[in-house]
């Protein structure tokens, strides 16, 4: 088997490509192969990359580490007096030397950073202090630092939960074998031969252990899955993340105040993402977040157990303050029980009772969490629970000031106190999601029932349809009745809006206050939700007052063009200003003398299409409020920008560039009406959905789109690259912050250059028409990306919740979702979505000037943060195609009678890459693809030539099945081998290249 593999590997150039000269005697060798052969060959090379990427993950946090260790070596050094003198040479410009002139080019601000340590705290506050930024000003951004990462259930994690459990066990072996070796050196030691055996051990399971799904997951498997991160990694990662910011803070400017402790957030939509998921109810959106619960208290419980056994301070040496002794009293009458068990065992130790008593609480709570999970119900109420994380934490901070008081901290009490003011009990904020057309469907359906419009709903204009939400959006009066007569899908909408209210009762305002619209594209989506929520009793048109924020999400190009519009008529609503604002009376000011009009408050709009009139009366007429506060930010609008299908309708750098327009726009816009913004980026986990490095991409955002402020969806097999160890995710977390205050207060200006700007938008516009006319326009296409790539095998592989396609089923390209369109791309290794239509947009451009136009994108590369992050991107992608492995796919892959006319496509899509390769090279001043980035240059070449034998192996393995398809049941049976057996060979292929390009969608 060996032997079989280093023949297959051999067969590809020293470059990693496919060798055409060999592809052919190649592809002969594999299909000799019996099913059984070419199952291990398959599962041997993806245990390869499987192993490959731990050793570069251990590798990768080994040099975070050596980063963290020349930061502390530098933290006693670079003291201001040290900095002051040495500023003059660290911001001299150096020019470089690329062919173009030290006059011309000049190293930019952000090259300034010391390579070893960028993106770290360490680095940046000295560089701040060095660029003399206002100390004023960084206050002012630290103190409103808001970070919010969303872990998503988005089908691109294809490795089972079990391997995963597996590759963690290895890593830990690993860096075991690492302290031993460093400790006893060259010379072995009994200790290293138990490692390596143990390593040998694991490895050997792993081999016999399946590396597919064995069902397609649930829904709250998806939940498990996701939160593991938080179990195994991030729970205890955050506490140091707070540490490394105040102390790096403090060694540059020690006056200025440290954030507050949950500065970096989570989110999730796993559980609440309904968007095409039919599996997303309701009630599954209530047992995620109970489950969410049992976990953080699982993990409060254990650390409070910990406390317990490490605070035993004696009141014969030591004194506490009058404040817990009454807290202890007050707890002897209401947990009585812990009082008898305890009170003698503990009558002299006061921080080991009063943490007994919190214990106790915690495992009071947990237990009234695990009934309403099951939804028993409460039997006795009057037990006494924490029903709040805030109540929680009053108890730790009044044990920590007890502490301090008497001269003593505590770091695991410290750690945890920092833990809840991040989870709470909620551990992550929920995000439901909709597609805007289930909210105007269900309006219709309501409104149809209950005969109040004179004709469908649906049937509107915008401006009725504005008009007529308007009016109603004034009124208490319900519109839905309590029991739902209506379809599934609109009681499905009505009842995900009742539980929101619920989970807010049961859980605080903070488990779930974000209602996001997919495919929003005008004013009308967002009043709906809006009308929906009001119905549930999360917005109050009385006071103005909603516990839900409302978000756009805009997707494609035409729909972040319209953006500008829809946000602009929202603002210019005062109901919806008067929602931001939190409510009509922060507006107005003194509420209680307050008397206003309806009318006049919302400009006198009308009474709409329907028969009802707008209602007018005074604040001492009002209801009792059905809403009485907001957990919401006052005065933030979050909107979302969608990476992946603004990608998928117009290629890599028309939607790359209007998302850049777009975040310029709304931003501007918010200012205008004194909103604050904060943009929701929906990136994906490959650069054909927005994905690539984070620290890149947050410094290339336009002007004042940060702020202080960003929220990033983190999906599929990035969660397991970022996430999976300790010191990744915090130097991973640690980047991300820093990107944002380095991009928040270094601003370069060049985003709001005229002339710049309409350059690229000539090269977006050339790029997307191009990009088009092979997607949306050559009648040959569909076919095309059907027979060459595995897309339909890809539909079957048991990774998510969700179905690969939009609800209409359709297989044209408008139903199929963003990420089995990169997925199938990425194994067949065309990466077509992430640079088509690029090289034809510069050429162009070039073409006009030659010379000075490839110096002044030179110059662009060189100093326009937004032009090196595209084409930074677009060399990455390039440099993974292999177009002689693409070819093989499509000779033995298409039908015998469409080869001709897939062979001028094929030659098409190949003249575009060599075209964009070559500019790219030109632009970059590389001799080849990535000579920028050696280290990343190396790992693509070695996992190129490894992945060659294993497209040819799910070649031969989808031809084979294929055929087996086209066979009728009845007669004879001309293949070997089942289907089924076909099957599982070609989806271990995919396991094993996507592990080799380690991303899939």
């Amino acid at each position: 088997m060996v032997d079989l593999l280093r023949q297959l590997r051999d067969l590809c150039s020293p470059e990693g490509q496919a060798n055409n000269d060999q592809a052919s005697s190649v592809f002969k060798l594999i299909e000799q192969l019996n099913i059984n052969e070419a199952i291990r060959a398959a599962r041997a090379f993806a245990l390869y990359f499987q192993l490959i990427n731990i050793i570069e993950q251990d590798y990768e946090q080994r040099q975070q580490m050596n980063r963290y260790e020349v930061d502390k070596e530098a933290g006693t050094q670079e003291t201001l007096p040290n900095i002051i003198s040495s500023s003059v040479s660290h911001t001299e410009e150096k020019p470089l030397n690329n062919g173009l002139g030290a006059d011309l080019l000049t190293k930019s601000w952000q090259a300034d950073l010391s390579g070893k340590r960028k993106g770290t705290f360490a680095a940046l506050f000295p560089h701040l202090y060095q660029l003399n930024v206002p100390p004023q000003q960084i206050q002012r951004l630290i103190a409103q630092l808001d970070v919010q990462l969303v872990f998503t259930a988005h089908p691109t994690e294809i490795v089972r939960h079990t391997i995963r459990d597996k590759q963690r066990r290895v890593v830990k072996l690993l860096q075991q074998l690492d302290v031993v070796e460093k400790r006893v050196g060259n010379c072995g030691s009994w200790e290293a031969t138990e490692i390596r055996e143990q390593l040998i051990e694991e490895i050997r399971l792993w081999w016999r252990t399946d590396e597919l799904h064995q069902f397609k997951p649930s829904v709250l498997d998806e939940v498990d899955y996701a939160l593991h991160y938080f179990q195994e990694v991030l729970f205890d990662t955050i506490p140091q993340l707070y540490k490394h910011l105040q102390r790096s803070l403090a060694g540059t400017f020690p006056w200025l105040e440290p954030p507050r402790k949950n500065f970096c957030k989570f989110g999730s939509w796993v559980g609440a993402d309904r968007d095409g998921n039919p599996s997303v109810t309701p009630e599954i959106t209530w047992q995620t977040a109970c489950y969410q619960r049992n976990i953080v208290l699982e993990r409060y419980i254990q650390s409070v157990k910990r406390l317990i056994n490490l605070l035993s301070v004696s009141l014969h040496w030591s004194d506490v303050l009058p404040d817990l002794l009454e807290s202890l009293e007050i707890e002897q009458s209401q947990l009585s029980e812990v009082y008898d068990e305890l009170a003698l065992r503990y009558r002299q130790e006061p921080y080991r009772l009063k943490m007994s008593y919190v214990l106790k609480r915690l495992e009071n709570t947990r237990d009234r969490n695990l009934a309403l999970s099951k939804r028993e119900i409460i039997k006795n109420d009057n037990t006494p629970i924490y029903r709040s994380g805030e109540e929680f934490l009053a108890e730790l901070r009044l044990i920590e000031r007890n502490l301090n008081e008497t001269g003593l901290t505590s770091r695991e009490l410290e750690n945890l106190i920092c833990q809840v003011e991040i989870f709470g009990f909620n551990l992550t904020c929920l995000d439901i999601r909709q597609e805007s057309s289930r909210h105007s469907d269900a309006l219709n359906e309501i409104l149809e029932y209950l005969g109040v419009l004179k004709q469908p709903y649906n049937e509107l204009s915008e401006e009725e349809r504005v008009a007529w939400l308007v009016s109603e959006l004034q009124t208490r009066r319900p519109l839905i009745p309590a029991e739902l007569p209506f379809s599934y899908k609109t009681n499905d909408v009505i009842e995900t809006l009742r539980v929101v209210r619920s989970l807010q009762q049961e859980f605080g305002g903070d488990i779930c206050k974000t209602y996001i619209i997919s495919m929003c594209r005008q004013v009308s989506d967002v009043l709906e939700v809006l009308l929906l929520a009001k119905e549930a009793g999360l917005y109050d048109p009385g006071t103005a007052v909603g516990t839900i924020q409302v978000v756009p999400l805009f997707e494609t190009v035409e729909d972040l063009q319209r953006s500008r519009s829809v946000m602009r008529q929202l603002f210019e609503l005062p109901l919806y200003r008067a929602l931001l604002a939190g409510g009509f009376a922060a507006i107005e000011g003194d509420r209680g003398q307050v008397t206003w009009d309806r009318g006049q408050v919302t400009g006198d709009r009308g009474q709409g299409t329907g028969d009802r009139k707008n209602e007018s009366f005074s604040a001492s007429e009002r209801v009792p409020l059905s809403v009485s506060h907001s957990s919401l930010t006052p005065n933030l609008q979050e909107v979302m920008l969608g990476y992946s299908d603004s990608n998928k309708d117009s290629g890599f750098l028309s939607s790359n560039w209007e998302i850049h327009k777009a975040q310029k726009s709304l931003q501007h816009i918010a200012e205008n009406y004194g909103v604050n913004l904060r943009i929701f980026h929906g990136r994906g986990g490959s650069v054909g959905r927005g994905g690539g490095p984070a620290y890149e991409a947050i410094l290339a955002q336009p002007g004042h789109s940060i702020n202080g402020r960003i929220k990033i969806t983190e999906q599929g097999e990035v969660l397991a690259s970022k996430y999976s160890l300790r010191d990744l995710a915090l130097f991973n977390l640690e980047t991300i912050t820093t990107a944002v205050i380095q991009a928040s207060l270094l601003r370069t200006g060049f985003d709001d250059i005229e002339p710049w700007n309409e350059i690229m938008e000539e090269l977006a516009v050339r790029s997307r028409t191009h990009y088009r006319a092979l997607i949306y326009e050559e009648p040959d296409f569909i076919d095309f990306f059907h027979q060459v790539t595995p897309i339909e095998e890809i539909s079957l592989l048991q990774i998510s919740s969700r179905p690969a396609r939009r609800p209409s089923g359709k297989k044209d390209l408008s139903g199929l979702r963003a990420i089995p369109w990169v997925f199938s791309w990425t194994q067949t290794r065309f990466l077509l979505p992430s640079w088509y239509g690029v090289g034809t947009a510069l050429q162009e451009f070039l073409n006009e000037e030659p010379e000075e136009h490839l110096k002044l994108l030179r110059y662009f590369y060189i100093k326009w943060p937004f032009f090196k992050m595209v084409i930074s991107k677009a060399e990455m992608t390039l440099a993974k195609v292999d177009l002689q492995m693409a070819r093989r796919y499509v000779e033995e892959l298409s039908n015998p009678q469409d080869i001709p006319r897939f062979e001028r496509l094929f030659e098409q899509i190949a003249n575009e890459y060599y075209l964009t390769r070559d500019l790219v090279l030109k632009i970059t001043d590389h001799q080849r693809l990535l000579d920028g980035d050696p280290v990343l240059q190396r790992s693509v070449q070695l996992r190129n030539g490894t992945i060659v034998p294993l497209g040819f192996i799910q070649v031969a393995l989808l031809k084979r099945l294929r055929q087996s398809k086209n066979i009728p049941t009845s007669g004879v049976i001309h293949s070997r081998y089942s289907k089924g057996e076909l099957l599982r060979g070609a989806l271990l292929t995919i396991n094993g290249i996507a592990a080799g390009m380690r991303n899939t969608g």
